[in-house]
C-alpha cells in the first residue's frame, strides 16, 4: 500500500442524497477516533472535492463533538488523486462466489462494468452479511434504470 490509504469514492445524485446526508453517515457510521490505525493504510479520513464540502465536514464534526463532549480524530483533507485499487481487491467479498460472479461477468462485460455496476457493488454487500437478498431485490425495483426487471432477473439466475 506504501503511501496510500484504503477508502472509497462516492458517485452520488444531489436530487436523491445529499452531501450533508452522506457526510452524516459516515460520521455516525465509524469509529473516528482511532488514531492511525496501522499505519496509513486503514487512516480514518473523509477526503473533500471542494470548498462546500469542506465546510459540511467541519461543521458536522462540531456538531457531534459538541454532542459527545469529545474530539473528533478523523482527518479531513482536499482529494487530490484517486488510484483505485488493483482488480483482485474490487468486489473482493462476491468474488467468493465464482458461479455468481461469472454470471454477473457475462451480463458486465468489461472490467470497468463490472467494477462499477451498482448492482455489483450492492451484491458485494450483501455477500458481506449487509441486507437481505429479498430486500435487495425491492431496492432494486426502485432504482431509477429502465432495465430493473432485468436485474432482478439476473439476481434469481445467480448460484450462491
Amino acid at each position: 500500500m506504501g503511501d496510500h490509504s484504503e477508502c472509497l469514492q462516492i458517485d452520488f445524485d444531489p436530487n436523491h442524497i445529499t452531501f450533508d446526508e452522506i457526510a452524516r453517515h459516515f460520521w455516525n457510521s465509524h469509529n473516528f477516533n482511532r488514531g492511525n490505525y496501522k499505519g496509513r493504510q486503514y487512516l480514518s479520513i473523509f477526503l473533500y472535492q471542494d470548498t462546500y464540502q469542506k465546510e459540511v465536514l467541519e461543521k458536522i464534526k462540531q456538531e457531534i463533538e459538541e454532542a459527545k463532549l469529545q474530539p473528533i480524530g478523523t482527518e479531513i483533507a482536499p482529494l487530490d488523486q484517486f488510484t483505485l485499487a488493483e482488480e483482485r481487491h474490487q468486489k473482493y467479498y462476491l468474488k467468493r462466489y465464482s458461479n455468481a460472479t461469472q454470471k454477473l461477468r457475462e451480463h458486465f462485460l468489461t472490467e470497468e462494468a463490472f467494477t462499477d455496476a451498482t448492482l455489483v457493488a450492492r451484491l458485494n454487500s450483501f455477500v458481506k452479511g449487509y441486507g437481505t437478498l429479498s430486500s435487495l431485490k425491492q431496492e432494486i425495483m426502485h432504482w431509477p434504470f429502465e432495465d430493473a426487471d432485468k436485474l432482478v432477473s439476473l439476481v434469481n439466475k445467480l448460484k450462491w
